[in-house]
């Protein structure tokens, strides 16, 4: 009877061990992908942010799980092992861009794609096996979210959308008080003008600090031409 030689057997083995390996590395690595996501996930889903636990979750775990499968592919079919990893960027853009709203002269939400073009990196190196780099990351992503977030609020530096309402006897007036307030730092958007009895009605929407709006609505209370001025609520920017 025929016996394989003793070094195929081990040959067969070492394959075996070397695919198992592999297969528990890459499951760790998607693990690993998965949890990083969710941490920066939940700082977006407490925020109550579009983009949330799940949804960072599953872009950390699928920019993981596409590396992990290019190189997996190139080792046995042959090939470039960056071709699927590279494909990763543009699909990760096109998300981002949807998560960009233009609304009414403002744009928002630019905070939200930022942090999803930075958890599929994350993801990317993880799923590459560069550990340290990924967790370096995420501690980046995470203080830039939550401190720098805090250090904005604190001294008032974060952008907010407040829209106005004033009244005048003259609409021409009225324009040239308001760009006066403006001091030519900042413009209106928006802007509706209408008319009730012998008054006129104007409407307008400035972006600006908090430490601006509250300079901006000092100087619109302190013009003569101005009556009745009111702000009508802050829409806060990411």
């Amino acid at each position: 009877m025929l016996q394989s030689p003793p070094n195929m057997h081990t040959f067969r083995e070492l394959s075996q061990i070397a695919a198992h390996h592999m297969a528990v590395v890459s499951l760790g690595r998607l693990v690993v992908a998965a949890v990083l996501g969710c941490v920066i996930g939940l700082e977006r889903e407490v925020r109550h942010k579009p983009a949330g636990l799940r949804t960072n979750m599953f872009i950390c775990l699928g920019a993981a799980l596409f590396t992990v499968l290019s190189s997996a592919l190139a080792q046995q079919w042959g090939g470039d092992h960056t071709r699927i990893a590279a494909q990763i960027i543009p699909g990760i853009g096109f998300i981002g861009a949807g998560s960009i709203l233009h609304s009414r002269g403002s744009i928002t939400g630019l905070t939200t794609a930022a942090t999803v073009f930075v958890v599929a990196s994350i993801g990317m190196a993880t799923g590459g096996g560069l550990y340290l780099l990924a967790l370096f990351a995420t501690a980046v992503v995470l203080v830039g979210l939550l401190i720098l977030g805090w250090l904005e609020g604190k001294f008032k530096l974060k952008s907010l959308s407040i829209a106005y309402e004033v009244i005048g006897d003259d609409a021409e007036s009225v324009l040239l008080a308001i760009n006066k307030a403006l001091e030519q730092r900042h413009t209106m958007q928006n802007v509706q003008i209408g008319r009730t009895d012998h008054t006129y009605r104007v409407q307008f929407v400035v972006e600006a600090s908090e430490n601006e709006q509250q300079s901006l609505l000092r100087a619109l209370r302190q013009a003569p031409e101005l009556k009745n001025i009111q702000s009508l609520g802050p829409s806060e920017k990411e």
